[in-house]
């Protein structure tokens, strides 16, 4: 049976930790409740290491953390205040206890929570701070910090998948070119060197390739100043606006399903989560825009902005647009006419990133195969026109 190490919280506000023997998280959350404590974290125990285990959070890691603490806090009764004063107790990362002081600080001279987080741009975005602050104007601020750790496990979910997605990939392009480059400027010049001492004539192939051997070795070094002097110039000019909108609008015509794809998931379940928590319109799609990637699609997304802000709806705006599939298009113009647009653009992005997920499989399922044969064809020209080379010497017929 698997063991849990909980934190939990009781009714005084007393944190205490431990470890449990459970079948599930479930099962340990609910013999927590029992003993009448409100669970704040529940974690499986790993094997073969012990009890402590060594831990790389990142910001966004934290910040998912906070929230749903947090909201564990607030939802068994505790007020604000004390539900902070708890996290800076528990939290270990020493940025973030310094982050929650300065909130709770912040608080108790008479901010409020929404200003105290506007303060801390770099954990707390801007969609965050916009949340927060709606739930504290309609008093719902459990419930918006309940729609906030939904939106950034979702999001932290699709972030992870196609992160594993594109590991493999880019492991074998790293190593084929690695074993490429070990072969010509390492291996090659080993061979030509017997090669020039028996003053043989080598095959075309074999003179291309010591030719190309040859110019590595020798200007290896203007090489790679080209290399990086042109990634500065490519990175300065992607900077531009409009180096940003032609170097997105290339990423739509090579990759447009999967691009549109996750531009469409990412700005309708920011957008359903802001209108779910009492943001306005205008301000949840200006909000929701600011999420958005790619430069094209979030320039379009101005003059979208600008037509419901001159009152015509929401679903012409976008379809006039012409930047998300039609079915999600149908999908707004339901939840308008139906007054759950909130709801719908859940939905539309809950299917858009299954969706996605199938797209970025089947991408990566020929993206491997062609990636193989592209190296195994540059590695089998190596070591043909190497052969080559030693059958002309022994007048070995090939």
């Amino acid at each position: 049976m698997p063991s849990f190490s909980y934190r939990s919280i009781n009714r005084d506000g007393t944190v205490s930790e431990g470890v449990i023997d459970a079948r599930s998280e479930r099962e340990v959350e609910l013999l927590l409740k029992n003993k009448n404590v409100v669970p704040l974290r529940i974690q499986e125990v790993k094997q073969g290491f012990g009890k402590e285990q060594f831990s790389f959070r990142s910001a966004k890691g934290e910040l998912q953390l906070f929230t749903a603490e947090l909201h564990t806090l607030m939802s068994s009764g505790l007020p604000l205040d004390r539900s902070l004063n708890i996290l800076h107790g528990i939290t270990q990362n020493k940025k973030m206890k310094d982050i929650i002081f300065d909130i709770l600080k912040s608080i108790r001279e008479g901010g409020t929570f929404s200003d105290a987080l506007q303060k801390h741009p770099k954990l707390f975005s801007t969609l965050y701070v916009n949340m927060i602050k709606a739930g504290e104007m309609s008093g719902a601020l459990e419930m918006v910090l309940e729609k906030l750790l939904e939106f950034l496990e979702a999001s932290e979910e699709l972030k992870n998948h196609i992160f594993s997605a594109m590991i493999y990939p880019v492991i074998l392009v790293i190593t084929g070119i690695l074993s490429i480059i070990v072969m010509v400027t390492v291996v090659l010049p080993k061979f030509t060197q017997i090669f020039a001492d028996l003053g043989t004539k080598l095959p075309a192939s074999t003179q291309l390739l010591v030719g190309f051997s040859n110019f590595l070795l020798t200007f290896w070094w203007i090489i790679l100043l080209a290399a990086a002097g042109s990634w500065f110039v490519l990175r300065a000019y992607l900077k531009t606006d409009k180096g940003r909108y032609n170097g997105d609008k290339l990423k739509i015509r090579l990759m447009g399903d999967i691009i549109l794809k996750l531009e469409t998931a990412r700005f309708c379940r920011t957008l359903g989560a802001l209108l779910r928590s009492g943001v306005p319109l205008l301000q949840a799609v200006k909000n929701a825009k600011d999420i958005i990637g790619n430069f094209v699609v979030s320039s379009a997304l101005d003059q979208v902005t600008k037509q419901i802000q001159e009152g015509k709806g929401v679903s012409k705006p976008f379809s006039d647009a012409n930047i998300f599939p039609e079915l999600a298009m149908s999908m707004i113009k339901v939840g308008e006419e139906t007054g759950q647009l909130d709801v719908m653009l859940i939905k539309i992005a809950d299917n858009y990133e299954k969706s996605l997920k199938t797209s970025i499989k089947r991408f990566i399922s020929i993206l491997e195969p062609a990636l193989i044969l592209g190296m195994a064809l540059i590695t089998g020209f190596i070591v043909i026109s190497l052969l080559m080379a030693i059958f002309s010497i022994t007048d070995i017929p090939f």
